[in-house]
């Protein structure tokens, strides 16, 4: 570039942190122009290059600048304060109904950049504000219309976005004005009768049920027209599932205004009269019951309504229990199996577009808890991601008694949501319009870039907690302006009476009508029942048991099934110790060797997938295997592209995933949850590294998986595998805490199983996938192996896959069959029966004993059992073995089935590790002696 020696160097307007500023951002020009905004990039490709020369500032050109130098300077900090309206406008914006929050513009002023009114008329407008409406003529026009969106009822921060596509496409939205949405006067009194709705329900509830919970959505009335615009838009553009998952607050309201539950249904559980003779008739809402049941604030539903070209969409509020976040990750697996197809071979298509979910948090809870966080997670994972979830945050700026400066170290309750590069529209709740284009804007970013959104609404809670406590003795501050604060519903009317809108005569009658609509339905309600039924029996076909199932496959089909999993593409050039160990594979179909643990499990996936039923496996290592024993993915060595054997199988009818998952359980647990409730056709399984892993998501297991049939008649088939056996690798490698699982087995509600043999594990998993779309369906839960994955007593022949079924219980060959002769029956369950048999092999006679394994230890096979006992005369002693501590493993669960069936003359004892604080030692050399010694016991008089 020239240098014009006489002209007046603009850069001597700029001191300190002014020209740092420029500087810094030239510096970031010159590697990146697209990173700078478009202000700054059309200064510079205009003026040239400023730099610094022997502490003189100097600028170079090619051309005469159009803008005075003096002018300069003024441009560059209009600009800069442009840039800071729209990174801190919202902490000097109107977003806080109840006006508790101090109003931060120190940033936005003015005099902050030595700028003045007269100043700015003299700037371009499209320096400042290129996307500005007609109106804007120059820069103050500019400033003042950047201020007036920013700080106004709605404030954005999207300054932590990193994709520059993003963010000018949220500045051209939100600076065009084109997210404002200029309700006509029909939707403007549409919004009041819905507001109405809304705080009449609340009312008519408060009065009619006096001091009964409700966690009322009173403070925060606008979510409901603002989940109305959401789904209402988004079925326009086409979806087809909506979810919703969101803890009690505003529960009811949503139930009753979004999702369409009858209020006499609403109310029948307030008055704990009887409400499935409620239902309306099929194909409007539905609703399904378990037989223990839950409160009315927890429940869930799912209707039909109309979307574009009369299609249907299906929109769903799931089914929550108190624990607050859990269901977030729970309804992403919702939307990933509404959005997949798994019919055909390969990977399921998927279409973001046909489904989404809607997730509404609380304030305290969105930085409270750690599984908001790990859901985000899910947001750019291919096994996981789901085109972007619309994150609403229910801030009423309080957690039941603690306010806000005492629940987050962070500014705002969705500060969270920056670490994942997340759009945030705070928006005040008093202004239901704000709302309604928030939702609007919510959706269309989540449409354009697939990407997750948050909404913060900002309100209140008009009562306490719940409606039993009263929040002046822990808040008082607070409540005093709550309990003088207009309803969102009182200041819209007035809004539109001011408008000419609407008078006070049409208001009163529009109340009217709501409290006739309420009562009516209120007068529909049975009688309270005074004499309930607390039997709550399961239904029978639950507790008859499973069914009989076929689970063999011919042994021609598994050998050409086998052949097929170890034939792969030429340019696949699989590593070669793999290829080789692979390939040992085909020797058991060849007369030589057996069928180890991994290799069963393929087999079974195979026969699964021609039979027509889709499979998704997930765990933190689960494509290769956490002991190196699966490798479902073959990876070229040379090129690094993936080649998945299942996915070609002849005569294949069902699609096949297997996902390595981020590194979470609780999450994780609960998606794969979601996603088998939402596609029960789906063998959906979750794998942990460990099963003492499985710990992390004891919220999922207790409060949905286990119970979720009895409380809100939710069918799962999910599979847990959970590795657990004790071979001294330390407390938190052993064991997979089988004992809180057999503590909350009941009602025949899942499965849990302790296998010891590959064709056991094969004929379990396929009876599992048979049973999926049964109404006898249930969880399963197998305790799997380490150290047996390549153990040959563990391992199956050919013959064993392709002929019987799953045993509940295994005898011990070569043992019991003198029963005259036979005095103690040592009952077991996985691992520790491969070591007893492994210590018979000594030859030693012990016609005395017989060795029985418990593979499926709830429900416990008690007739099995029983026969196994009556058929030995002699016996004096049961004694059941383990290797966890007394206090851990089956034996608590067991004695008691023991003690029943033993006869008076037997007694039942127990060998094992003493009761222990901490499931197994730490040291491998004191645990092989602690091991050995529990064998001899159960081996030796």
């Amino acid at each position: 570039m020239k240098k014009h020696s006489n002209q007046v160097d603009p850069w001597k307007q700029f001191s300190g942190p002014n020209l740092g500023y420029v500087m810094d951002v030239y510096e970031q020009f010159q590697h990146d122009p697209e990173s700078v905004d478009a202000e700054l990039q059309e200064l510079f490709k205009q003026y040239g290059s400023p730099m610094q020369s022997n502490g003189i500032s100097s600028l170079e050109t090619e051309r005469e600048a159009a803008i005075s130098p003096s002018s300069f300077s003024k441009v560059v900090a209009a600009v800069q304060l442009a840039d800071n309206i729209r990174t801190y406008g919202h902490l000097a914006a109107d977003i806080n109904p109840l006006k508790t929050r101090k109003l931060d513009t120190r940033r936005i002023e003015l005099d902050t950049f030595n700028l003045t009114e007269e100043d700015l008329k003299h700037v371009p407008v499209q320096y400042i504000c290129p996307d500005a409406p007609s109106h804007v003529q120059n820069g103050l026009d500019a400033i003042n219309h950047l201020k007036e969106v920013y700080t106004n009822k709605m404030a954005f921060e999207y300054s932590h976005v990193h994709e520059l596509e993003e963010k000018k496409w949220l500045r051209q939205k939100i600076e065009s004005g084109s997210i404002n949405l200029n309700l006509m006067k029909d939707e403007k009194l549409n919004l009041l009768k819905r507001l109405s709705e809304v705080e009449g329900f609340e009312n008519f509830v408060h009065k009619t049920f006096v001091g009964q919970k409700r966690f009322s959505i009173e403070g925060l009335d606008s979510m409901i027209p603002l989940l109305d615009q959401l789904v209402q838009h988004s079925v326009e553009k086409g979806a087809k599932t909506v979810n919703i998952g969101m803890a009690h607050r505003g529960r009811l309201n949503v139930l009753a205004h979004v999702i369409g539950k009858p209020y006499e249904m609403i109310f029948a559980e307030f008055q704990h009269s009887p409400s499935k003779d409620l239902i309306p008739s099929e194909g409007s809402i539905g609703i399904t019951y378990g037989w223990t049941g839950d409160v009315k604030y927890h429940l869930g539903a799912d209707r039909q309504i109309k979307g574009a070209n009369t299609a249907r969409a299906r929109i769903t509020l799931a089914n929550n229990p108190s624990h607050l976040e859990v269901i977030s990750p729970i309804v992403a697996g919702y939307t990933r199996a509404a959005q997949e197809e798994r019919e055909g071979v390969g990977y399921p298509t998927q279409s973001s577009e046909s489904s989404y979910a809607i997730m509404i948090h609380g304030d305290a809870a969105f930085p409270g808890q750690g599984i908001v966080a790990e859901t985000f997670n899910f947001s750019g994972l291919r096994g996981y991601s789901t085109g972007g979830s619309i994150h609403l945050i229910a801030n009423n700026m309080i957690g039941f008694t603690t306010e806000s400066y005492d629940s987050r170290s962070t500014k705002y309750s969705s500060d969270t949501a920056k670490g994942f590069e997340v759009p945030i529209i705070h928006v005040n709740g008093d202004d239901p319009e704000a709302c309604l284009a928030a939702a609007v804007l919510a959706y269309e970013y989540r449409e354009t870039f697939k990407k997750d959104f948050v909404i913060d609404l900002i309100g209140y809670r008009r009562f306490g907690h719940n409606e039993t406590d009263e929040p002046m003795v822990t808040n008082p501050l607070m409540y005093s302006i709550i309990s003088n604060h207009p309803t969102a519903k009182s200041l819209y009317a007035n809004k539109l009476k001011n408008e000419g809108i609407v008078t006070d005569e049409e208001i009163a009658k529009l109340e009217k009508e709501i409290r006739e609509t309420l009562q009516s339905a209120f007068d529909k309600v049975p009688k309270k029942e005074d004499d309930p039924d607390i039997v709550m029996n399961p239904p029978e076909i639950v507790s008859n048991g499973l069914s009989n199932v076929d689970t063999s496959i011919d042994t021609i089909e598994l050998k050409q099934i086998n052949e097929k999993l170890l034939t792969w593409p030429a340019n696949i050039k699989v590593f070669k110790k793999l290829e080789r160990i692979l390939n040992r594979r085909k020797e058991p179909f060849e007369g030589k060797g057996k069928i180890n643990w991994a290799h069963a499990e393929t087999l079974a996936f195979a026969g699964i997938l021609k039979d027509g039923t889709p499979i998704r496996l997930c765990g933190q290592d689960s494509e290769r295997g956490t002991f190196a024993q699966r490798h479902l993915v073959l990876h070229d060595v040379e090129t690094g592209e993936e080649y998945i054997p299942l996915h070609h199988i002849d005569g294949g009818k069902a699609s096949f995933v297997v996902h390595n998952s981020p590194l979470t359980e609780s999450a994780v647990v609960g998606y794969e949850y979601g996603y088998n409730v939402f596609a029960p056709e789906t063998l959906v399984l979750w794998e942990a590294q460990f099963g003492d892993f499985a710990n992390m998501a004891q919220v999922m297991f207790d409060q949905f998986i286990s119970s979720g049939r009895a409380k809100w008649g939710q069918k799962s088939g999910l599979v847990m595998l959970l590795p657990h056996g004790y071979e001294g690798q330390g407390p938190e490698h052993s064991s997979g805490r089988v004992e809180r699982f057999l503590q909350s087995a009941a009602e025949n509600n899942w499965t849990v199983a302790n296998v010891s043999t590959a064709s056991q594990y094969f004929h379990i998993l396929r009876r599992q996938a048979a049973i999926l779309q049964k109404e006898e369906v249930r969880p399963l839960i197998i305790m799997t192996p380490k150290s047996l994955l390549r153990n040959t007593l563990a391992s199956a022949t050919p013959e064993q896959l392709s002929t019987g079924r799953f045993q509940p219980v295994l005898e011990q060959e070569g043992l019991g069959d003198n029963v005259e002769s036979v005095e103690r029956i040592v009952l077991c369950t996985g691992k520790i029966g491969i070591e007893l048999e492994e210590k018979l092999a000594s030859g030693e006679d012990r016609d005395w004993l017989h060795i029985v394994r418990v593979e499926e230890i709830y429900p416990f096979p008690q007739k099995q059992v029983s026969d196994i006992l009556k058929r030995y005369p002699n016996v004096n002693e049961v004694v059941w073995v383990q290797e966890e501590p007394k206090n851990m493993g089956a034996w608590t669960f067991v004695e008691p089935y023991l003690n029943e069936l033993a006869s008076a003359s037997i007694d039942v004892s127990y060998i094992g590790r003493r009761r222990r604080s901490s499931p197994s030692e730490g040291e491998p050399t004191v645990h092989k002696k602690e091991q050995n010694r529990i064998l001899q016991e159960a081996l030796n008089r």
